[in-house]
């Protein structure tokens, strides 16, 4: 399958329905959000810029819904249709479309990716939930979108943090790069102090690198008369950091092995349960 997101918005709504339709006029009290929408926020300045806009010249590109039972849910264009709301518009210009839940989720990622609308952690969340909810691997997904299989791994990968650190995350206190050095960094106790030290003197990526680089030296050495671990256990070990976005270490000798897999939180370890499970 071509890749998706590189062929725009409309080319994939085009793939999911060929026909062609004319806009309708939808009352706004029959509207609802998105329940699939991963931004789970929306900037009050850029809704009332918006809301503006739209006083002066009306809604120039119309939202895609879907028929509920309810009314309409919309698939894309939630932001228009808060700023239409705030501007008191009765009825917002829609083309209504039979799409499924999956091709809703779908449609609602690509639109926010296509704008650059979601921070990354919302990227992240929308990614894993595409994964889990359609049952795609990460080969499977980086076709659909056209993003490559590391960037959605790496991002992935960054849910595996601590819940505190990817709120500042989040919030833009912490960047994705920040993310993604701390991700490196072997022991877990020293992670709050280097946070509260990368906040406080605005330390950039490249120094935070250098920091978990001189911390990770200072733990004891292993033995070095191991020998050096077979090459299809560090491509196995590859392979599942990769489906779990978590750091896995194998360790086996003659008689037996084990497997140990990285988590932070609660959540995470019924993330790996039910990954296991299926």
């Amino acid at each position: 399958m071509a890749k998706r997101l590189g062929k725009g918005l409309n080319a994939l709504i085009n793939e999911m329905d060929a026909s062609e339709q004319a806009v309708e006029q939808i009352s706004i009290k029959e509207c609802r959000t998105n329940p699939y929408q991963p931004r789970k926020t929306f900037d009050a300045d850029a809704i009332e810029e918006l809301k503006v806009s739209i006083l002066e010249y009306g809604i120039i590109q119309p939202l895609i819904v879907r028929r509920s039972i309810k009314g309409y849910e919309i698939v894309a264009g939630e932001r228009r249709f808060r700023a239409a709301k705030e501007a008191g518009l009765a009825a917002v210009p829609a083309l209504v479309k039979d799409f499924n839940d999956k091709e809703m989720m779908e449609v609602a990622l690509l639109e926010n990716l296509q704008r650059e609308d979601l921070t990354v952690i919302e990227e992240a969340l929308a990614y894993r939930n595409l994964i889990d909810e359609l049952g795609l691997t990460q080969e499977e997904l980086s076709n659909k979108l056209g993003k490559s299989r590391s960037h959605i791994a790496n991002t992935m990968r960054l849910l595996s943090l601590p819940e505190d650190v990817i709120v500042f995350i989040s919030n833009g206190e912490l960047s994705m790069g920040h993310g993604r050095a701390l991700l490196g960094l072997k022991d877990d106790s020293q992670l709050k102090p280097l946070i509260d030290k990368i906040r406080k003197n605005s330390l950039n990526v490249r120094q935070v690198e250098k920091i978990i680089s001189e911390l990770n030296t200072k733990k004891p050495k292993k033995k070095q008369n191991k020998e050096p671990k077979d090459v299809f256990i560090t491509e196995t070990e590859d392979k599942l950091r990769n489906i779990l976005g978590t750091n896995v270490q194998i360790q086996k000798n003659k008689h037996k092995g084990k497997i140990e897999i990285d988590f932070h939180s609660n959540d995470e370890l019924e993330r790996f349960i039910e990954l296991l499970e299926n």
